[in-house]
């Protein structure tokens, strides 16, 4: 951004700050926490951490296996080792770039960083005294607490936190059943082969964050030399499971528009979004604002769209429609019947964006600790496990309403830590997880809409401005102070 770019900015974000009686300072560091002091000038981790009221250490021993050295993982067993005096712990992980930072896929997407900006060695972040099996948990016995990894070592427990994460299955979709399941992070060789290079593309992975650029160029340079009026097709999906950060798949559909925009290409393409369901967000406030952005924007969009198959050959998204329509009248219920429909409807693409279902991994879907939904169940706010006292779970694959997010773990980890450490000392849990999630919906390069909302289904703004306009200072936040609070405020347990 040019000096006379970012002024206006600023001028307006002070212009509307006064109005609230605040300063841009306090009000991104209310906004940001203690991350957004980082953008104020702040040079290392104590500036997170000065806010922060000492922990008392509790005496408490047992030992904690968590299963899974993501984000979620890797911050609990940090967050513990603050909390306890001689903390026991195991974390159980076979991916050495675990703690890559997933949220920024979107942005290496769009060009605006770069892979190795996201990249994050797992081994940096374990807290001292903790131990590390890098190896994969293939079966759960809670009724003996214990877990086998697939190496053969059988690992006991006093207490278990399950933080394994989901699965993307792409393997669902007629005609990509080579792909298989992937994690984010890791060797995603057979799925990408199986996307090609010709037009398919997803940011659910790291390497498919690159790709996905490397797509949106070669179409965009498409779009800015066609001829005869025909516009380059740019197709965008949302499936019909819960997925990681809802607002992605129109991130990068708006930072497409973008990149379209930005090489004088916008009239010549036609953006459409193809959601399962029938609104652009759960929340209705930011569905509202989501669909304005839309028809400013001069997208398409259809509801209660699912991809199911995609042929590959000939270029075609194929989608399980479904639709309403008024059946015979009832005399009983002094009502017309209502007839649930849906046909497959084939929908021709150049650059195909799939944001994929997503799954329990086997292992703990067909577990014991697992459900018939495949996530993990727990009281969603004690993240306690409904059935194992001793079990926990956190982050994308617990059982709980909405937060698959990393705005969500924030929450969530703290919850976790308090509960199991009362538990420990035969306490009553008294942390309460309150459903909160935060989505940065990123509508421009420089502009972010930040959504945050709990349980109660409403706007629940940490920032004092209306939270359904975009805003430069969100984009800040976004680009510049989550992922230090992310990489060094949560993964030190502090933030």
């Amino acid at each position: 951004m040019d000096n006379k770019y970012l002024n206006k900015m600023l001028s307006k974000m002070d212009k509307d700050l006064s109005s609230k009686g605040m300063s841009r300072r306090d009000a991104m560091k209310l906004a940001g926490i203690s991350g957004a002091s980082l953008i104020m000038g702040a040079s290392d981790v104590q500036a997170m951490e000065k806010d922060q009221l000492p922990l008392k250490k509790s005496g408490a021993d047992a030992k904690i296996v968590i299963v899974g050295g993501g984000l979620a993982g890797m911050s609990t067993a940090a967050r513990l080792t603050l909390n306890l005096k001689n903390p026991d712990i195991t974390v159980i992980e076979p991916n050495k770039k675990s703690v890559s930072y997933q949220p920024g896929q979107t942005l290496v997407a769009a060009g605006i960083w770069d892979p190795e900006d996201i990249v994050y060695d797992r081994d940096d972040f374990v807290p001292a005294g903790t131990k590390i099996i890098e190896d994969k948990v293939i079966d759960f016995d809670p009724t003996n607490n214990r877990v086998t990894t697939a190496k053969g070592q059988v690992v006991e427990y006093d207490y278990l936190i399950v933080a394994t994460g989901l699965q993307l299955d792409f393997e669902r979709l007629e005609g990509l059943e080579e792909a298989g399941r992937a994690y984010s992070t890791g060797d995603n060789t057979r799925l990408h082969k199986a996307l090609g290079e010709d037009g398919i593309c997803s940011i659910y992975t790291g390497e498919g964050s690159v790709k996905t650029w490397d797509q949106m160029q070669k179409y965009i340079d498409k779009a800015k030399n066609a001829k005869d009026g025909k516009k380059v097709q740019f197709l965008f999906t949302h499936p019909s499971t819960p997925i990681k950060c809802g607002g992605a798949p129109k991130k990068i559909m708006y930072l497409t528009n973008a990149r379209l925009k930005e090489a004088g290409a916008r009239e010549n393409a036609e953006l459409t979004f193809y959601p399962n369901g029938g609104a652009m967000f759960g929340v209705p406030e930011y569905h509202d604002a989501i669909y304005e952005q839309f028809k400013r924007e001069k997208f398409k969009w259809h509801y209660r769209h699912n991809l199911v198959a995609v042929d590959k050959e000939n270029k075609i998204a194929i989608f399980d429609a479904k639709w309403q329509e008024k059946g015979p009248y009832d005399p009983i219920m002094k009502d017309f019947e209502v007839i649930s429909k849906h046909e497959r409807k084939k929908v021709p693409y150049d650059f195909l964006h799939i944001t994929p279902d997503v799954v329990a991994p086997r292992e703990v879907a067909e577990s014991d600790v697992g459900s018939a939904k495949g996530w993990v169940p727990v009281n969603k706010e004690t993240l306690r496990h409904v059935k194992y006292d001793n079990i926990y779970a956190i982050g994308d694959i617990a059982q709980v309403p909405m937060g698959k997010t990393g705005g969500s773990v924030r929450k969530q980890y703290k919850v976790l830590v308090d509960n199991l450490v009362a538990q420990m000392e035969g306490k009553q849990l008294p942390a309460k997880y309150a459903g909160y999630t935060v989505c940065p919906l990123i509508t421009d390069i420089g502009t972010v809409m930040l959504a945050e909302f709990d349980w109660t289904v409403k706007p629940t703004p940490s920032f004092p401005l209306d939270p359904t306009v975009e805003r430069w200072v969100f984009w800040l936040m976004k680009v510049y102070a989550l992922k230090p609070m992310t990489m060094y405020g949560m993964l030190s347990g502090k933030a």
